[in-house]
Formats: structure tokens, sequence, C-alpha cells
């Protein structure tokens, strides 16, 4: 398989994922990295009126997990830790998260992600490990669809 099929794939996935109805993001991946973007919607609002921490983490897991997986043809991987630092609110716009791998070893990925308001501003940083699982990506519903 050409990398390009397994990003293709990858990006697919992700869009049919049955969670991603709610948040209607879109994925851009290219090797170790993936960029993650949200519109910001009321509906993702806690009772002060701006985003709730869920979405920046999910954002943030999204990008460090979608990075890693252009790195991994043939596994599904998992988020086994992710810790998430929320540093400004956000109310209107879209966010944007960019992951990254920065370590890479036969058992996991060291990954971090930073997520963005429409100003461009950080709002949210995290890091985590991920690991290979023992779940063939060609068994994985979407992928090879």
């Amino acid at each position: 398989m050409s990398d390009d099929s397994h990003l293709e794939k990858l990006v697919k996935m992700y869009s049919l994922a049955a969670v991603n109805a709610l948040y209607s993001p879109t994925l851009r991946v290219s090797p170790g990295e993936a960029e993650v973007r949200i519109p910001i919607s009321e509906r993702f609002f806690h009772s002060a009126g701006a985003v709730h921490g869920s979405v920046y983490f999910k954002m943030l897991d999204d990008a460090a997990f979608f990075a890693a997986s252009t790195l991994e043809p043939e596994f599904f991987v998992l988020t086994t830790s992710f810790t998430t630092y929320i540093t400004r609110p956000v109310s209107s716009g879209h966010m944007r998260s960019i992951g990254r791998v920065v370590n890479n070893t036969k058992t996991q990925f060291i990954v971090e992600a930073i997520a963005y308001d429409g100003e461009e501003r950080e709002v949210a940083r995290g890091s985590g490990v991920i690991v290979r699982s023992k779940i063939r990506l060609a068994d994985v519903a979407h992928y090879s669809t």
C-alpha cells in the first residue's frame, strides 16, 4: 500500500466515525503530523458561554492520534495517556489543532499537539503516549471500505 493510500484511508476513517457527526471536524494528514479543524457551535459551550474542555481534549487527542496513525500502516493505534492544558477560552469562530510525533519507538509514539483559535492564538496544548494495538487496520470500520 502506498503512503498516500494509507493517509487517504485515515482521513476517510475519521470523517465517517460516528462521534464526529456532533463536531463536523475536518482532518488533514502528512507523515508524522495531523491537523484537525472544528467550527465552534454553542452546542459545545459550558454554562459560562465558552467551549467545554472536552472539545479541547478531543481536538488535541485527535490531532496527536492521527499524527501517530500516519506512521503505522498496519495496526490501529490507541491513546494510553494524554495530558491537556487549556490556556484560553474560545466562544466563536473555529478551533484548529496540530499534532506531531516527537518520538517513535517499536512499541509507542510520544506525541504533542497545540490548539489555536480563529485568530491563531494558542488556546491549549497537550502531550501523551500512543501505542500500537493488535487490531489490524484492515479490520477497522471505514478504513478499508
